[in-house]
């Protein structure tokens, strides 16, 4: 591919009103809050990528604060001027900031767009070029729909059926001690026959093993990160004590993290969330691995804007992920988005991949420009910065 030499980065810190709030185990947050990375090279593309946090060390311990500093003081000064044939370099010139996963995941994902329109080509098909040829990319992605908790049991069952009216076939709910088996037992009872997974978001400690067994009896596809945010070991001696196959999330930063999960038995599928093992080119490791040993695999979202949706998408189109995605259209999060055009659910629940080069849709300046400001008078630590 053609290279390319990064002459500028910048950082856009935004907040976002969602359509509705996602309550989990952790709570939520009244925004959706992000650092939007613009990174120009020197014929004048422009590459975007999302660096997607909360304000609170919830999710992970990285912060949109934290993240602001690493990526302005030390990931920027390591890119700006360099020649890239590919943005698989990109880690290695990034290599002396250890950790910080999310932060080098917006950069990195700046530069695969960025590298992916210099050359004429969709994203989706750059990854693919790092791949071998019978990974072509498909058109269309088929997704689902993650749903948070709510109020009463009666509230989540209208909105479980307002989601499936909307053409989602694939149905998660967050759950936490004393929200799961009532909630579940509900669920099921209103829906039998739906594709329904729970995500635990790490609320539960090995001692509970006897009660998530109880959730056995639900037909699940997958329970996602029922043990410690950090944990893979107890997760090995929770898997065999369930027969419904646990989901790991959280606690994989990495391909070794997974490869060590695989050979211990900690879990039996993936939840791949580019941003959370530090960049695409990580994952393309993780998708390969999953490939080899054939692991269900399935990309899942950190409430992006269009911006990380898009590039979720690109890398969901591979065919070695086999399970639905969290990446849900549009209209599900933000009225309206950052970007344009938006994704529209279609049938059979799924998503098409826009057509332009790069991530394929368009950052709108004004709606930009706005939700800077709305960060700018939002931000709980001015201080700070």
């Amino acid at each position: 591919m053609k290279s390319i030499t990064i002459q500028e980065i910048r950082l856009h810190v935004i907040a976002m009103p969602l359509v509705e709030l996602l309550k989990t185990s952790f709570g939520a947050e009244p925004y959706k809050t992000a650092i939007l990375v613009e990174a120009v090279d020197s014929d004048g593309h422009t590459g975007w990528g999302e660096t997607a946090l909360k304000t609170q060390p919830a999710y992970g311990a990285e912060t949109i604060i934290t993240a602001l500093h690493i990526t302005r003081d030390f990931l920027i000064p390591k890119l700006v001027g360099q020649t890239l044939d590919t943005p698989t370099r990109a880690p290695e010139l990034l290599s002396s900031a250890r950790g910080n996963h999310h932060a080098r995941a917006g950069v990195e994902a700046a530069i695969w767009d960025l590298m992916a329109k210099a050359n004429d080509i969709r994203l989706a098909d750059c990854f693919a070029l790092h791949l071998p040829p019978d990974h072509a990319p498909r058109d269309s992605v088929r997704v689902g729909v993650s749903i948070g908790i709510q109020d009463s049991l009666d509230e989540q069952i209208a909105l479980i059926q307002k989601r499936l009216d909307e053409g989602y076939r694939r149905i998660k709910l967050k759950i936490a001690p004393g929200w799961d088996l009532d909630l579940a037992r509900a669920v099921r009872q209103r829906f039998p026959d739906i594709v329904l997974m729970l995500d635990a978001n790490s609320a539960y400690s090995l001692a509970d093993a006897d009660h998530l067994r109880q959730l056995d009896e639900f037909n699940l596809l997958m329970i996602e990160q029922p043990l410690a945010y950090n944990d893979i070991y107890e997760h090995s001696l929770l898997q065999p004590q369930l027969s419904t196959p646990i989901c790991l999330d959280e606690s994989i930063h990495s391909a070794g993290d997974w490869r060590l999960a695989l050979e211990l038995g900690a879990g039996k599928i993936l939840n791949l969330k580019p941003t959370r093992v530090g960049g695409f080119t990580e994952s393309l490791k993780l998708y390969e691995l999953c490939v080899e040993r054939g692991i269900p695999l399935w990309i899942g979202g950190m409430l992006e804007t269009g911006v990380g949706r898009a590039a979720n998408l690109a890398f969901a189109a591979l065919p070695g992920v086999t399970l639905p995605s969290d990446i849900s259209a549009t209209d599900r999060y933000f009225d309206p988005d950052i970007t344009e055009p938006p994704f529209v659910l279609g049938d059979g629940s799924a998503l098409k991949l826009p057509e332009g080069t790069g991530i394929g849709v368009e950052v709108q300046p004004d709606r930009l420009a706005e939700a800077e400001a709305r960060w700018r008078a939002y931000n709980p630590f001015p201080p700070l910065f």
